[in-house]
């Protein structure tokens, strides 16, 4: 039997804890079992271990497998669709309440660092690039609706100031967020499941569940064991086919690659990202890059519909890395990967409960650090029999991809290009 691995990521190169929990054998009993070691399962996990609540945790693979442990680690608030768009399409109320959560997950995951000491070499401060004059304007209108929802920390740079962050002439402006921030996500992960392990949780690895019996305690099961639960929380994402038909129904998983460069100098990494702030642009397809805690430049970018990876990850990101920084031509990229998220159609996260004691929570979009976090707290409100901030979010519609599963990527990749070619256009 093959022992499950992470993929040939910087991240799992350099994790802080490289152990391999059991896998489930025999028969368990929970309060709650959680489906699933990402950070919406980590996050649920922790909060419902610190109300005291027994929980077991089921693993198809290992800790922060998905698209929790191979993420860009950058702290960016609010939700892929942005508060506006949910006021004009699902009134104000829904606006304010889900305004009012918007920027709770950050300080979920700072707290989280600074309660457990977490080594996942968090630092502070993140910055959204305007490519275009048109871009720079919807920053500034961020930051309107940002600062009218209480969120203040936020500071306008013009072309030439943002050169004082960013060692690049490519952007015409950007919005610096000082509350931003950006970390090793698979340290944090790791990190998150030693804390809830401390409280008494217990996490099994290469435990993939093949089915669900449904029921006022439910059975989930694997193939050499099960948990008998009175909840259960589904929280697999982007990486669950065949669980739940239901779900995967209402969602598309999509791929996003990422390299590693070797550690550069200190000078390069000055006149890169002088602050170390970590940086994402405005473009649909928008790339995104930090420094790692050991002087790497981490820069992702794009978008493959379908979760198909790519052949060469390098020959898609680095001629972006270059556009942004041509000073870095020649440099070695020592880690390439790519990594699933679970895009829903109108780019919302999905939340719900299935026969009243089956829980889950998907589809962030691409925008699922912060979210993820929350989406654990307000899970566990749910379960403790708080619901009401929980209901906020599985009130939003759950539309499925039109064409149905044959047709659903070649739409959604026409869709792209076209807001790609605005975004190049500046319209």
């Amino acid at each position: 039997m093959s022992i499950p691995t992470h993929t040939t990521s910087y991240y799992a190169a350099s994790a802080n804890d490289t152990r391999l929990r059991p896998s489930l054998q025999g028969e368990a009993s929970a309060d709650v079992c959680v489906i699933g070691a990402g950070f919406t399962g980590l996050s649920t996990a922790l909060h419902l271990a610190e109300r005291g609540y027994k929980v077991i945790m089921l693993e198809g693979s290992r800790i922060g497998f998905g698209a929790s442990g191979r993420n860009g680690g950058q702290i960016v608030h609010s939700y892929s669709r942005d508060i506006d768009f949910i006021e004009r399409n699902y009134g104000q109320e829904v606006g304010r309440q889900m305004g009012k959560m918007a920027f709770e997950g950050g300080e979920i995951i700072k707290s989280l660092v600074a309660r457990y000491q977490i080594n996942c070499d968090l630092k502070p401060g993140g910055i959204f690039a305007a490519c275009n004059a048109k871009q720079f304007r919807e920053l500034e209108d961020k930051k309107a609706l940002w600062e009218a929802h209480g969120h203040k920390a936020l500071e306008l740079l013009s072309a030439s100031d943002t050169r004082n962050y960013i060692g690049t002439e490519r952007y015409a402006g950007a919005l610096l967020d000082h509350s931003g921030g950006h970390f090793h996500p698979l340290n944090l992960a790791l990190g998150e499941a030693a804390a809830f392990e401390s409280l008494g949780g217990v996490i099994y690895e290469d435990a993939k569940v093949i089915n669900i019996v449904q029921g006022s305690r439910a059975k989930v099961m694997t193939a050499q064991g099960s948990v008998t639960a009175d909840f259960v929380v589904v929280a697999g994402n982007a990486y669950m086919q065949g669980l739940l038909p239901e779900l995967e129904q209402k969602a598309m998983p999509c791929g996003t690659q990422v390299i590693a460069t070797a550690p550069l100098s200190e000078a390069q990494q000055r006149q890169l990202l002088p602050h170390d702030h970590c940086v994402e642009d405005c473009n649909y397809l928008l790339d995104y890059f930090r420094l790692s805690g050991d002087g790497r430049l981490i820069y992702g970018g794009g978008v493959t519909y379908g979760a198909r990876d790519p052949g060469r990850i390098e020959s898609l990101i680095v001629p972006k890395m270059l556009t942004t920084f041509p000073q870095l031509k020649g440099v070695r990229v020592d880690y390439a990967w790519t990594g699933n998220f679970l895009l829903t159609l109108m780019r919302l996260p999905q939340f719900g409960r299935i026969n009243g004691n089956i829980y889950y929570a998907q589809g962030y979009s691409g925008h699922g650090l912060t979210c993820t976090h929350l989406a654990g707290r307000v899970l566990s409100d749910a379960i403790a029999g708080q619901a009401e901030r929980f209901d906020v979010f599985a009130g939003l519609p759950q539309y499925p991809f039109p064409g149905g599963r044959a047709f659903r990527i070649p739409f959604t990749a026409m869709g792209a290009w076209y807001y790609s070619l605005r975004d190049k256009l500046g319209i």
